[in-house]
């Protein structure tokens, strides 16, 4: 009996590559302790043949071929050690989405349907015991296209803060890739530098269906960028506190490269743009989480250097030739908000406050673009009288004040709740934000297909559901597979949404409808858009 089990498990141990390979659970020490065991087993059968050959079932050559296995699969065994630390997971969704908008003056904005693809690879792996590398590599694209199709991402070209978070080509991009050293010193201390974790914050897990945080700062904080980070964990020392995280924050925003200190050209002076602040996780208990983040952009520029030459050739016209111009810094913003997440039963609710600050310097935010635009008509060889018609009629009656130098503070609230139907695996939320004149979120790497909703300056209302499809058992602990459908309201009360460097002209002020007027600006005024997804997770 012992001698026929043995020809089992030995016939078995050649099998346990492929096993290991295809549960993906199987970790080397379970590798090992198996191949021990069975190694003994073998010693055993071999003691059984020396006794009495003839009573075993197995020849000499059958013996030696499984001795020579088993040997072998020991040698492998630390090639199977090296592969087992890395995981990789990702997820694939297709959406399908519909697009209505009136301007201020009466334009209809339409788009009956766009389709898109998004694909996530996820890579974690650990160097050492307290040295870990994580990653994600992202496709997103439209169908029918490899490029931003017209009036998606606000009409921007591709740029850093918005690369793999914006519908462009087929091309597999690094979305995040960043190196953690734990557990320093033996202290809850980390540190972390790469392309950081910074899209999709809480409490946006709750409406994208994850139910997990998925990056570090709050949603308003919307922004791929590469930086570093230092933190610390805490216990609070009672259980209805439970931990808490805080963390130092510093990002590039923008690289500028090699400067000449002879030039006189305002484009090659410009400094590069970075992100300082905190992030502090002030309590997690359970599905309580409360955090604070404070942070500041230093050097902020008027407009990126977008991935087209062509289009950075023509952004650098004046801007009374339809160009931006020169591409330089306009200040500093400082950045705040707070966020109260819970769950009551099956309720999830969430509150998000925020703040934002600009601080210009003499090139000015929340310009007056009627201003700026009659002094270029003055260059252009209108005389003074014909000029201060222009801007008297445009609103302006000194070419100064166009540039505006004043400290100016923006508010925002975002709130919402999600009942989940565990019973048919069907989730129903609403959602509501709203953002006052001077309101600045630095989102550009958000997830709705045209504007961010959270850097609206107005109000935006949401209503959505998450449906758990019945797929069958999970075979990852990372495997769902779901759809989720939405219907979302914009109501714009003023222009340039996101924008620090214009004005934002109120909607119901008439002076500030005539401007626009003016300038051909036809800003969008409401909106409303649906959108359909199918998600899998693996």
């Amino acid at each position: 009996m012992v001698k026929k089990f043995s020809m089992l498990a030995l016939a078995g141990l050649i099998a346990l590559p492929a096993v290991a390979v295809a549960s993906g659970g199987a970790s080397s020490n379970d590798l090992e302790r198996k191949i021990e065991e069975l190694s003994m087993q073998l010693d055993q059968l071999k003691s059984q043949m020396a006794q009495g050959a003839g009573g075993s079932g197995v020849s000499q050559e059958d013996f030696n071929d499984l001795s020579e296995t088993v040997g072998d699969l020991e040698d492998r065994s630390d090639s199977w050690d090296l592969a087992a630390r890395f995981k990789f997971y990702g997820d694939f969704r297709a959406r399908l989405d519909y697009y209505n908008a009136d301007t201020l003056f009466g334009d209809e904005l339409k788009s009956d349907t766009v389709w898109t693809n998004r694909f996530r690879l996820n890579m974690r792996v650990k160097a050492t015991e307290n040295v870990e590398f994580k990653a994600r590599l992202a496709m997103y694209k439209a169908w029918g296209m490899q490029s931003i199709p017209q009036g998606l991402a606000g009409g921007y070209p591709d740029w850093d803060g918005q690369a793999s978070r914006t519908p462009n080509s087929s091309a597999l991009l690094v979305d995040r890739a960043f190196v953690n050293w734990n557990n320093i010193g033996g202290a809850p201390i980390w540190f972390s530098i790469g392309r950081r974790p910074t899209t999709d914050g809480p409490p946006a897990q709750i409406r994208m269906g994850a139910d997990q945080r998925m990056a570090t700062p709050v949603s308003f904080m919307d922004w791929p960028f590469d930086g570093i980070s230092m933190g610390y964990a805490y216990r609070w020392g009672s259980d209805a506190m439970g931990t808490g995280r805080v963390r130092f924050c510093y990002g590039r925003g923008f690289e500028n490269g090699l400067q000449s200190d002879n030039s006189n050209s305002a484009t090659d002076n410009i400094d590069d743009m970075d992100f300082a602040g905190l992030s502090w996780d002030v309590l997690k208990k359970d599905n309580r989480f409360v955090n604070v983040q404070s942070f500041m952009a230093f050097n902020v520029f008027n407009y990126p250097t977008f991935s087209s030459d062509l289009v950075n050739m023509g952004a650098a016209m004046p801007m009374d030739m339809g160009g931006y111009g020169d591409q330089v810094n306009v200040g500093e913003i400082l950045h705040t908000s707070a966020l109260y997440q819970d769950k009551f039963g099956p309720v999830n609710i969430f509150g998000v406050g925020g703040w934002s600050q600009t601080q210009p310097n003499d090139n000015g935010m929340f310009n007056d673009m009627a201003g700026m635009v009659a002094q270029g008509m003055m260059g252009q060889g209108m005389n003074m009288q014909q000029a201060g018609m222009a801007m008297y009629q445009m609103g302006i009656t000194d070419p100064e004040m166009s540039r505006h130098t004043s400290d100016e503070n923006g508010y925002s609230v975002y709130l919402g709740a999600r009942y989940d139907i565990d019973q048919i695996g069907l989730k129903v939320g609403a959602e509501y934000n709203y953002g006052s004149e001077y309101w600045v979120s630095m989102s550009p790497g958000h997830d709705e297909l045209y504007m961010s909703k959270l850097a609206a300056r107005g109000s935006v209302y949401e209503v959505y559901g998450v449906y758990d499809l019945p797929t069958g058992a999970a075979l990852s602990k990372y495997a769902k597979t779901f759809i989720r459908f939405g219907y979302q309201y914009y109501d714009y009360g003023y222009a340039g949404s996101m924008d620090w460097n214009m004005k934002p002209y109120d909607f119901d002020n008439s002076s500030d409808v005539a401007t626009m007027r003016a300038l051909g600006m036809d800003p969008v005024e409401t909106a409303n858009q649906l959108y359909l997804t199918f998600e899998a997770y693996f």
